[in-house]
């Protein structure tokens, strides 16, 4: 079957259906109260569909979709917040934006939790404003070269900023629609093609295209990434197509619904989701708690059995878990202790889903490992999405994080911090276990492109405690991949 992949025409003059205005599940920013607007959780125990998980599980394993029934009995929610800052009121849907002038009224009752990006998406709906980049449909001109690019898709050197262009801004539905169909999953598995392109559009909507670096392009080039480990000889001979849809699913969704801020920020300021999940693993526990939300939401897993839908939502959120650069040493020590010892066995679900695990924390962050073109961009806004982060601290008069302060930092000093220190020793220890060319390739890139930052270098930039970019300020500001 030919899969034709020109997105459709989204009217904006359509009222909103009311299947969207009553959709249940993902966690929203209120204006409400605290920094970015932490809902209060008197309001939220009156809220339809919050993510919820039951208290006596300390893992947070599921998200109910609530409906009706009484949140606030459920979720644990203190009653009143402690150490909040109440001079600050910085709000997601203006935290990026220029204009001083919009404000929202707190007392407003919305009946679901939408995530940030469809809460614009439909308030805008709402109040007959016009999307700022509309959905053309692409000429066949466009359509060509993007299906060309699908062709070579298993290229170390694909340039997924080009393919963004060439789908209008779709990358991320384009490609893993692409994926999941090229592997036979949809029909292997029985996806409901209608289920599945709302799930990937709804995946893509909830990444913050405000980002410099969070959104949904980065969301594609990490499952881009995904899709050439998974052809590395020592997984594709082994990994199962349960282990294959995993993979592509937690890299499209690995990052969903990220606010652009680390997890050190949420914490000092005492926003809700810290609170949620007791400072740990914040914004990972977000995206999958999200992903599930989408899951759920779309049904797209609604026909397997109960428990194998829970199994897959479990799974999914161990390699999304890992993703937490805080927690970076253990997995390379567990890693580095495998291939010590030669006991990796692939033919165990457990070991490859270990493997899973360390193909996507390379995905995540391999831009250094890309050619120069591609990783410079990257870094370029990877640093810029930092350095916002310092400039909302300094607006409130918050200590800055590590490497955020663009008046002490260069892209290129803390580019080289990042792959001396993180990138280099995680790309080491994959090259051993793959031990192919482009693993060696990776590595090469990384060399060259640390080089190249060096060499860009005019002058050593003002070094302090706070600039010099050690490991602990790495791995500290680098939770927000």
């Amino acid at each position: 079957m030919e899969v034709c992949y020109q997105l459709p025409v989204l009217p904006l003059d359509r009222p909103v259906p009311k299947h969207v205005l009553s959709r249940r599940g993902a966690i929203s920013f209120s204006s409400s109260s605290s920094l970015f607007g932490a809902p209060d959780p008197r309001q939220l125990s009156q809220r339809r569909g919050a993510i919820s998980y039951d208290s006596s599980d300390q893992t947070a394993l599921y998200i109910r979709m609530l409906g009706d029934v009484r949140v606030r009995s459920q979720v644990g929610f203190e009653p009143e917040r402690r150490s909040s800052h109440p001079y600050l009121c910085i709000d997601f849907r203006t935290l990026h934006s220029d204009s001083t002038s919009a404000s929202y009224d707190p007392e407003r009752r919305v009946h679901r939790l939408l995530s940030f990006q469809r809460y614009l998406h439909s308030s805008r709906l709402l109040r007959g404003v016009p999307q700022q980049i509309p959905l053309h449909i692409l000429d066949e001109d466009y359509t060509g070269q993007a299906r060309c690019m699908l062709e070579k898709v298993g290229n170390w050197n694909f340039d997924i900023f080009l393919f963004d262009r060439l789908t209008n801004g779709n990358s991320l539905i384009t490609l893993t629609f692409h994926l999941l169909n090229q592997y036979g999953l949809v029909e292997l598995f029985q996806l409901d093609m209608v289920k599945l392109w709302r799930f990937l559009v709804m995946v893509q909507e909830d990444y913050h295209s405000d980002n410099p670096y969070h959104n949904a392009v980065h969301a594609a080039d990490v499952t881009q990434a995904m899709y050439c480990y998974l052809r590395e000889p020592m997984l594709a001979k082994s990994l199962t197509s349960k282990d294959i849809l995993l993979g592509l699913l937690a890299a499209a969704t690995h990052d969903l619904d990220h606010p652009g801020v680390n997890q050190p920020f949420l914490i000092k300021t005492d926003h809700y989701l810290a609170t949620l999940y007791r400072n740990t693993s914040v914004l990972e526990n977000h995206h999958w708690k999200s992903a599930v939300g989408l899951l759920r939401e779309t049904g797209l897993f609604s026909h397997l059995p109960a428990e194998d839908r829970l199994n897959m939502e479990r799974d999914l959120g161990s390699l999304i878990l890992a993703t937490d650069i805080s927690r970076q040493n253990d997995y390379l020590s567990r890693f580095r202790l495998h291939l010590d010892q030669e006991n990796l066995c692939m033919s165990t679900a457990s070991h490859r889903h270990f493997v899973l695990q360390m193909a996507l924390k390379c995905a995540d962050i391999c831009n250094p490992c890309r050619p120069w073109e591609l990783s410079k961009q990257w870094s370029e806004k990877v640093t810029e999405e930092f350095f916002q982060q310092g400039d909302i601290e300094k607006k409130h008069k918050l200590e800055v994080s590590p490497l955020c302060d663009r008046e002490m930092n260069t892209v290129g000093n803390i580019q080289i911090g990042f792959m001396t220190y993180v990138a280099e020793p995680l790309f080491a220890e994959w090259a051993r276990f793959c031990d192919t060319r482009l693993s060696q390739t990776m590595l090469g890139h990384m060399g060259l492109n640390k080089a190249s930052w060096g060499g860009l270098q005019q002058e050593p930039a003002p070094v302090s405690e706070e600039a010099e970019p050690s490991t602990q300020n790495l791995i500290q500001t680098h939770q927000m991949p």
